[in-house]
């Protein structure tokens, strides 16, 4: 498994990670057998950097997690990274009620977060939104106190704007900015990205295949659960659909010219962009099932030169996507769109 680090102040992690979201929420029901062996075989497979947020599934996910990793070997859960987001609060009936950034609440979020992954300290710890209630400043201040009481080791920044990562750089070092790249989410290459290479801030990518939409395996007449969120997700509805999924099927035909899949080179794209921009890029997959994880390390082999990348610039241009990545609530909350 080839290595990243995660700027000039972060650790050293695997060069794809794995996002344990979905095994909890928002992506309807997950196998949680299933999900434990597919957290187990990334290790196996070299992948160190485990991401989750102590809201997915209301501490489900960091529960799963707890469980999978007392599971693991010795050296497995000596290898591990644990990347953390904090302050999305819920209610109970797990509806959305803001963000919560204050010096107290951090150090709150992250009691739980330890009891739950049931580790020591966490590797990386970021609010998941910015609380516009609080300074930067405060809430990163807090984290900043948690490392040196040895709880958290890293901090980062999660969705937030070239400002925002500069005024949170200036209280103390940031590791990584996490924030949706994809060959359809390409908003960061204009000011974040450059900023954050600037600053010697690294790239954690999560949404690298947009929900799946862009993985290959999605199709038009799939029926979505009641409480997959990609039900209400804007690229997922009607003409957006239909124009989101033409683009994939462009794409397809570079794949197969490259023998590889879809997400294989969508994955792979993501991280060739880490050489185009000089900047630590690594990306999150989603996979929940081991035949899913299977395939996107397989984009580790793949090998994209100049002439495949503009073949790929060519299938998905930038800006083709058709509608926003959230509903617009959500995206009122995305400093980083601001």
């Amino acid at each position: 498994m080839r290595t990243r680090t995660l700027g000039t102040t972060g650790p050293q992690v695997s060069a794809l990670g794995l996002g344990c979201m979905g095994m909890s929420a928002l992506y309807g029901e997950a196998d949680r057998a299933e999900s434990i062996a597919t957290i187990h075989a990334a290790l196996d497979a070299g992948i160190t950097l485990l991401d989750t947020g102590d809201f997915y599934g209301m501490g489900h996910n960091e529960l799963l997690i707890g469980e999978a990793l007392r599971g693991a070997s010795a050296s497995a859960r000596e290898k591990a990274l644990t990347s953390v987001k904090f302050g999305a609060l819920r209610d109970p009936d797990g509806d959305w009620a803001g963000y919560d950034g204050r010096p107290a609440a951090v150090k709150n979020f992250a009691a739980y977060s330890l009891q739950r992954l049931g580790v020591d300290h966490v590797d990386v710890y970021r609010i998941a939104r910015l609380d516009e209630n609080v300074p930067v400043e405060e809430t990163v201040g807090a984290i900043a106190e948690l490392v040196e009481a040895g709880h958290v080791r890293h901090i980062g920044m999660s969705e937030v704007g070239a400002d925002t990562l500069r005024r949170a750089a200036a209280v103390a070092p940031i590791s990584d900015l996490q924030i949706e790249y994809s060959l359809i989410s390409r908003g960061i290459e204009d000011e974040i990205l450059p900023t954050a290479k600037e600053l010697g801030i690294g790239i954690t990518a999560y949404g690298v295949l947009s929900r799946g939409l862009i993985s290959g395996h999605f199709t038009r007449d799939r029926q979505l659960a009641a409480n997959d969120f990609r039900g209400m997700s804007p690229r997922f509805q009607g003409e957006n659909l239909d124009r989101n999924l033409d683009l994939v099927e462009a794409l397809r035909k570079v794949a197969e010219h490259q023998g590889v899949s879809v997400a294989q080179i969508a994955i792979a794209w993501v991280m060739a962009q880490g050489e185009r921009f000089g900047a630590d890029i690594v990306p999150l997959v989603g996979a929940r099932r081991r035949d899913r994880l299977a395939e996107a390390l397989g984009a580790l082999d793949v090998t994209l030169d100049a002439r495949d990348l503009a073949a790929i610039e060519a299938a998905v241009p930038a800006g083709a996507a058709a509608g926003e990545r959230y509903p617009a609530a959500q995206m009122a909350h995305l400093d980083s769109e601001h």
